[in-house]
């Protein structure tokens, strides 16, 4: 189903060999392992540090055509700056992740609790900066995020709003452009994620997820959905189950 993108927020876990990964695997074929059962995945580490040329071509050299990489723009942008004075590493950040071409998903901005609407502003001109070509996803922390000057802006930018099944916001399912991007956190403080194996059953949970996806693809609505290893415990099991529940 090419409007349905399912995976994991990253992939480079030893924890997951001999449960996800095979027993003996080295951990330079993770990804092209990986990329056997999922056709996306959120990177993470794009958070801390922006990928070199070399490690962006690793990347799509180890997967297969359709494969699609999300990546969270740099902490330096979201969380230091709050997109104030960040051309420069802004166009640093979008010049590495073109290298994966065809293979670029959406680019994630993930804020702070302290980005409040006082800096909406900063969003709007931010947003109106990076080129239509790249789709972004935006995922705020502070409530009073949660209105409809946002949803206004996100769609004039055709961004989506990014619905976070966590307990740190509520469930808010606004959709702002031609895709939806969902975030199965879950909550480090209850779940052990570096065991390997499922911790807490959400299979009540994935399944009412499912029925609202297929109705988002049955209005011609991409999904772009990742489960963290907080969500369950296992997120391969996770992202496998739903797939199997909407029929892809």
């Amino acid at each position: 189903m090419d409007r349905l993108h399912v995976g994991t927020m990253g992939w480079s876990y030893d924890f997951w060999v001999g449960n996800f990964y095979p027993t003996g695997i080295d951990k330079t074929g993770y990804l092209t392992e990986y990329a056997r059962h999922f056709d996306s995945v959120e990177v993470d580490s794009t958070f801390y540090r922006i990928p070199s040329e070399k490690i962006v071509k690793r990347w799509f050299d180890q997967t297969p055509s359709g494969f699609l990489f999300s990546a969270k723009f740099p902490r330096t942008i979201t969380h230091r700056k709050m997109l104030s004075d960040c051309e420069r590493e802004t166009n640093a950040f979008l010049k590495s992740l073109s290298g994966l071409g065809d293979k670029l998903g959406p680019l994630l901005l993930q804020f702070p609790l302290t980005f409040d609407m006082k800096r909406i502003g900063l969003l709007e001109d931010f947003l109106m900066s990076v080129p239509t070509e790249y789709r972004i996803a935006v995922e705020v922390r502070n409530k009073d995020f949660l209105n409809e000057e946002l949803f206004s802006l996100l769609r004039r930018r055709a961004a989506a709003f990014v619905w976070s099944n966590s307990k740190v916001m509520p469930e808010v399912e606004a959709v702002t452009a031609d895709f939806v991007y969902v975030r199965w956190e879950g909550d480090r403080r209850e779940v052990n994620g570096l065991l390997g194996r499922v911790v807490t059953q959400r299979s009540n949970d994935i399944k009412a997820w499912a029925r609202k996806i297929k109705q988002l693809l049955n209005e011609s609505v991409n999904v772009f959905g990742h489960f963290s290893k907080y969500s369950s415990g296992h997120p391969p099991t996770n992202a496998k189950q739903l797939l199997e529940l909407i029929g892809n």
